[in-house]
């Protein structure tokens, strides 16, 4: 499936109804794939339960950024740069980051520092990030909840970490994989990637270094503790998952020549062939990269993520009854995949099968509401079968949680006017236009 873009605010987003959250200001958009989603699951799982953490609740999110990060600012989420992502060489590496970011949310580090928030009270609208956090926890009921943002001081307060908490996260870390089968070794590997960067200057480090103290004494305590629980053996399920995650993630944000110039070095024929398919699709070569796919399919027939692929590249080559019976394929597979859902939504709306579609399309809302381009989708159908009152709220939803808090306001004004007084839409019209009033009157 291709990467959906998930605009994030500029600024910090720090409360959803009872929910808080932060995100660093530089951070840009969320890489939304169910393939991608699914294979992190699968390598975060282990660590997260070790870590007493349910992993249908922490989710573990994309950022669309090549520098080396990865962050928490809340407990039902966590943040990995892109880059990061394609730095690392195996899934211990990432399980070591997982590891280390769940060990923040078990300490108790992001619930002391929401205090730190308090003092700076600048509205700056709800911000997609916002919801990739809120729904990470199933709650589609904070969709239309009020975000408060804050200044550029109290997001350094918030972001950066103390050694103390450092050397904390870092040996719950350890004690999580080991319990989790999984070699501590990956955390030690991982963190000797930014060695020696403590000494360049704030601008040329890495985000990582600024938001986690990195010294040598950290990376040798690190070292000292993965090698007195010894060498753990690799998980063969967990390295899969982490080679189509990577190879999803290359092929998708480098060139396409790049990916097929290096398809002869992947060892896994099912990655291989998803990794020339989203690169021969990128290269509008579509029956290569319609021939490459089936290829993968025929590998896994059971796999609903491969078949999602399929139909993407189907709708984005505008075969859309064939998308459409393809992604239903994939939905008999992973029926309550909610990114899976959007796109047979998708493909039922271009086949004009829109009753259909917007029954669809609702389901994926109602477990997942941070998909932009779902909601646009979903709006366009509920304004095709007349219903303008939830055309328009849809609307509003979709521009609050991408900032536009001046257009949410009017949209949610036109949908008070249009719903039933007193009714869950109406109040969710309510809470956008509670929250774009306050937003004009920060200013």
């Amino acid at each position: 499936m291709r990467f959906h873009l998930t605009r994030l605010l500029a600024s910090i987003a720090v409360l959803v109804c009872t929910a808080l959250l932060a995100l660093p200001a530089q951070a840009a958009s969320l890489l939304r794939d169910a393939d991608m989603e699914h294979a992190l699951k699968q390598i975060a799982s282990p660590v997260l339960g070790a870590a007493g953490l349910n992993s249908a609740r922490v989710k573990v999110l994309v950022v669309d950024d090549s520098r080396l990060n990865a962050f928490v600012v809340s407990n039902d989420a966590i943040f990995i740069h892109s880059g990061l992502i394609n730095r690392l060489d195996n899934a211990v590496m990432l399980q070591g980051i997982i590891a280390h970011e769940a060990a923040h949310i078990v300490n108790g580090h992001i619930v002391r520092r929401l205090g730190n928030i308090d003092n700076a009270r600048t509205i700056s609208g709800l911000g997609l990030a916002l919801a990739a956090a809120a729904a990470a926890a199933g709650g589609s009921k904070a969709a239309a909840g009020i975000a408060l943002g804050t200044s550029s001081a109290a997001q350094g307060a918030f972001r950066g970490h103390t050694r103390e908490e450092e050397a904390s996260a870092d040996q719950s870390a350890v004690r999580f994989m080991k319990s989790a089968g999984v070699s501590p070794q990956g955390l030690s590997d991982t963190l000797e990637i930014f060695a020696g960067q403590e000494a360049l200057s704030v601008g040329r480090q890495d985000p990582y270094l600024r938001t986690h103290p990195l010294s040598r004494d950290r990376i040798r305590a690190v070292a000292g503790h993965a090698a007195s629980y010894g060498t753990l053996p690799a998980d063969p399920a967990a390295e899969y998952w982490f080679a189509r995650l990577h190879g999803r993630i290359s092929a998708q944000t480098r060139a396409p020549n790049w990916t097929l110039r290096r398809l002869p070095s992947e060892p896994y024929a099912d990655v291989r062939a998803l990794r020339e398919a989203i690169a021969e699709h990128r290269n509008s070569r579509t029956q290569a990269a319609l021939a490459a796919i089936d290829r993968a399919i025929a590998i896994r027939p059971d796999d609903a993520y491969l078949r999602a692929e399929k139909g993407l590249i189907l709708l984005e080559t505008r075969n859309f009854a064939a998308s459409a019976q393809t992604y239903a394929a994939a939905v008999q597979r992973a029926p309550d995949d909610p990114l899976v859902l959007s796109g047979y939504g998708r493909a039922l709306l271009a086949t004009g099968q829109t009753g259909k579609a917007l029954e669809v399309l609702e389901k994926s809302r109602a477990q997942d509401f941070r998909d932009g381009s779902m909601l646009r989708d979903l709006a366009t159908a509920y304004a095709k079968t007349g219903q303008t009152g939830m055309a328009t709220l849809i609307t509003a939803e979709r521009f609050a949680l991408g900032g536009r808090m001046k257009d949410a306001g009017i949209h949610a004004q036109r949908a008070t006017g249009l719903l039933v007084e007193g009714s869950g839409p109406w109040q969710r019209a309510q809470d956008v236009l509670i929250a774009s009033q306050r937003a004009a009157n920060r200013k």
